[in-house]
C-alpha cells in the first residue's frame, strides 16, 4: 500500500505544533504586560481635573499637612475629598480673581460640588481602610508616592493585587513610626541614619520593622493575606 502522506508531513506537523505553542506564549506574554501597563492601570498619567490642583505647590511650597484637606484619613476607611469651603479658607483672601480658580468660586457660590476625577480608585470588590494602614505605621508616601513633587496628581503605583500583597507578605519592610506617616521626606534607618522609637535607636529597617510589628500589634501574615481581608 502506497504511503498517503509525504515524509515531510511529520516535520510540518511538529513545526506547526511548535509554532502554535510559541504563538500562544507570545500572546499570553503580551496580555500579561498589557494588564500591567499604564494603558490599563493609568499609572503615571495625570487625569484631567476641573481645577489643576498642585500638591507640589500646596505640600512642598506652602507646607500644608495632608490632614488639612483629607480630614477623615486617621479615623475612617476613606481619606475624604475636601469641600470647596476648605479651598476658600485661603482663596477668599489670595488669588481671589484668578481665572484658574473660577470653578472653585462658582462651586462655593452655588453649593454645587466640584466633580473631581479619582486618581486612586480601587474596584468596588476591594475593601481598603486608610485609618488601619496609618495607625499600623504605613506612610502616605508608601502608596501615593512623593505627592510633594507632583504638580498634577497621578497614580504612582499600580494598586493591583500583586502590589498590595508584596507589602502584606513582608510589612516590616515598609513600616515607619506613626509620627512619620505623613512625612514625604522620611528616610528608613541605615548604618548612617538612625530612627528612634520609644527611646531606642534603630540602624536597620529589618530591626525597626520587626519592633513596630509587635508595637503596633500587626496581625499575622496569614491573616493579612487572607482573601477575606480585602474582599468582603
Amino acid at each position: 500500500m502506497s504511503q498517503t502522506f509525504h515524509r515531510s508531513a511529520n516535520t510540518l506537523a511538529r513545526a506547526s505544533i511548535l509554532g502554535m505553542v510559541l504563538l500562544l506564549s507570545a500572546v499570553g506574554s503580551a496580555l500579561f504586560k498589557l494588564q500591567r501597563s499604564p494603558y490599563v492601570t493609568g499609572q503615571h498619567i495625570a487625569p484631567d481635573q476641573p481645577v489643576p490642583f498642585s500638591h507640589q505647590h500646596h505640600v512642598a511650597g506652602l507646607g500644608l499637612d495632608c490632614r488639612y484637606c483629607h480630614t477623615s484619613v486617621e479615623q475612617s476607611s476613606f481619606a475624604g475629598i475636601p469641600p470647596t469651603k476648605t479651598c476658600m479658607n485661603c482663596h477668599a483672601q489670595i488669588w481671589t480673581n484668578a481665572a484658574l480658580l473660577e470653578p472653585v468660586r462658582n462651586s462655593f457660590r452655588t453649593g454645587e460640588s466640584l466633580q473631581w476625577t479619582r486618581v486612586h480608585d480601587l474596584p468596588d470588590f476591594v475593601y481598603f481602610n486608610h485609618s488601619i494602614h496609618l495607625n499600623k505605621g504605613v506612610g502616605c508616601e508608601s502608596c501615593h508616592g512623593r505627592v510633594d513633587e507632583m504638580p498634577l496628581m497621578y497614580l504612582e503605583n499600580t494598586l493591583q493585587m500583586e502590589w498590595c500583597l508584596s507589602c502584606h507578605r513582608e510589612p516590616e519592610k515598609f513600616l515607619r513610626p506613626r509620627k512619620e506617616v505623613f512625612s514625604m521626606t522620611y528616610q528608613q534607618p541605615s548604618p548612617e541614619h538612625a530612627v528612634e522609637v520609644g527611646g531606642t535607636k534603630y540602624f536597620s529597617q529589618e530591626k525597626l520593622g520587626a519592633a513596630l510589628k509587635d508595637m503596633y500589634h500587626l496581625r499575622t501574615m496569614r491573616d493579612i493575606t487572607s482573601c477575606s481581608t480585602c474582599h468582603r
